[in-house]
């Protein structure tokens, strides 16, 4: 056997970055990461568990990945297999079950399982422990090979928000910090690689430090990365509006290179809904928060998370949020029906919204969302905005060169000539498909 592997991270961009510190742990101990037309020997599926959906995609790649790899072992861990291992172990042909805390015993378990052989393999080793015991940030492995111009730092995982819909700190547990000097090192490393764009991960990055000692926290983490020089950009991930400080305030008015572009989730534009969600917000405060946001980063673009149908959600909470976010004008939506997570507050409320009705919801939301990208993207028309090279892409049927803006935009430059090196200025001429398309490249470091 040459020990070698493919990993499937379902989920967000913390689940991405925790995939390849997975694939990046197997490399440091002998195997090899397979090409995806190739058979592997061992076959992980970073999993989801955020909606149904998410777990209905992870159970529906077990199968087929069971089907087609009869002869491969196949392991399966995150978030999903922390909450449901039960559920997980009753699909046939799992041979490994790592929850969050096991994920760096993964090659070890994998070993164990070879020498335990076929003759076990409707009894999957199932090593999940109680991630609310969790005391400290432990990442994966090594850190991993990030092969984007933009590279993610995870600087902290858990969430004790208890939000009625969701599932996440049951999953993830309390907060842990990356200690700042852990930190920043990762960040000093991915600079001197040649990334150009960190972003700040986390499950709450707001949070970052709370459970660390007085001064490390994320303004002092903030700092202390751009103060390490050079040319490159800070992009902050996804922040609660009740984690805004004033010191943080200040340092997004007077820091040009962290990014003006901020994901801040609403979830419900109506306060009925949100006080049921149990979220410690109103939209009053939420629409001054993104005032002040405003005047302070002109321009700046604020994305969000809405959700569509929660129980009780009558058809005028409905129309209240979509009349709300209407008027936040935001850049970008991720807009989801609610989706009946069991062990939350939420699963067990009357008024359930039948499905028809949350997708239906859904839709004007998205169509909504649509609307305001559009608008945002089109007001940018004539800018000079500072773009970053990810990759090529097909528009119409013709080649371009793909990255963000600083406020992240999708921007597109015809691949005339070879791809922009790092952080250049162009000029957005037209918006279309999603994408403002560019031209005249120039060396540049405004965002």
């Amino acid at each position: 056997m040459n020990k070698t592997f493919i990993i499937h991270s379902f989920g967000c961009k913390v689940n991405q970055e925790e995939g390849l510190e997975l694939a990046a742990l197997f490399t440091a101990q002998g195997w090899r990461e397979a090409a995806p037309q190739d058979v592997a020997d061992l076959y992980i599926i970073n999993t989801c568990t955020v909606t149904q959906i998410a777990d209905k995609k992870a159970r529906a790649l077990i199968r087929r990945w069971r089907r087609d790899y009869p002869q491969a072992l196949l392991a399966v861990t995150g978030c999903y297999a922390q909450t449901s291992p039960q559920q997980i172990a009753a699909l046939a042909g799992v041979d490994i079950i790592a929850g969050l805390a096991e994920r760096a015993r993964l090659p070890q378990l994998a070993e164990q399982r070879l020498l335990q052989g076929q003759a076990l393999r409707n009894q999957a080793l199932r090593e999940v422990a109680d991630i609310a015991t969790a005391a400290a940030f432990t990442p994966i492995g090594p850190a991993a090979r990030q092969k984007r111009a933009r590279a993610y730092v995870k600087i902290e995982d858990g969430c004790e928000a208890l939000c009625h819909y969701c599932i996440v700190p049951y999953a993830r547990g309390p907060i842990r910090s990356l200690p700042l000097a852990a930190a920043l090192a990762g960040a000093r490393e991915l600079l001197a690689a040649g990334h150009q764009e960190l972003v700040l991960s986390g499950i709450h990055i707001g949070a970052y430090g709370l459970d660390l000692p007085p001064g490390e926290n994320l303004c002092a983490l903030i700092e202390s990365i751009l103060a390490l020089g050079g040319e490159f950009r800070l992009r902050l991930g996804s922040l609660e509006p009740r984690h805004f400080s004033a010191e943080l305030l200040r340092l997004l008015q007077q820091e040009a290179r962290i990014c003006p572009h901020l994901h801040i989730p609403l979830q419900s534009g109506c306060d009925r809904t949100l006080a049921a969600m149990n979220r410690t917000y109103t939209t009053a405060d939420y629409a001054a928060l993104l005032a002040q946001l405003r005047e302070l980063r002109p321009r700046l673009a604020i994305t969000t998370d809405v959700m569509a149908g929660y129980p009780g959600e009558t058809a005028e909470d409905f129309q209240a949020s979509l009349d709300f976010c209407a008027a936040m004008g935001f850049a970008k939506m991720h807009v989801f029906p609610y989706s009946r997570r069991a062990g939350t507050v939420a699963a067990t409320l009357p008024q359930q919204i039948p499905h028809k009705e949350k997708t239906s919801r859904a839709a004007l939301m998205g169509a909504l969302a649509e609307q305001l990208a559009g608008s945002y993207a089109s007001a940018f028309i004539g800018a000079r905005l500072q773009y970053l090279h990810e990759q090529e892409i097909l528009l119409d049927g013709q080649l371009y060169y793909s990255g963000h803006s600083g406020n992240y935009l999708p921007l597109a430059l015809p691949a005339t000539k070879a791809p922009p090196s790092g952080l250049v200025m162009v000029q957005a001429v037209e918006y279309r498909g999603g994408y403002l398309l560019c031209e005249d490249m120039e060396q540049g470091s405004q965002n």
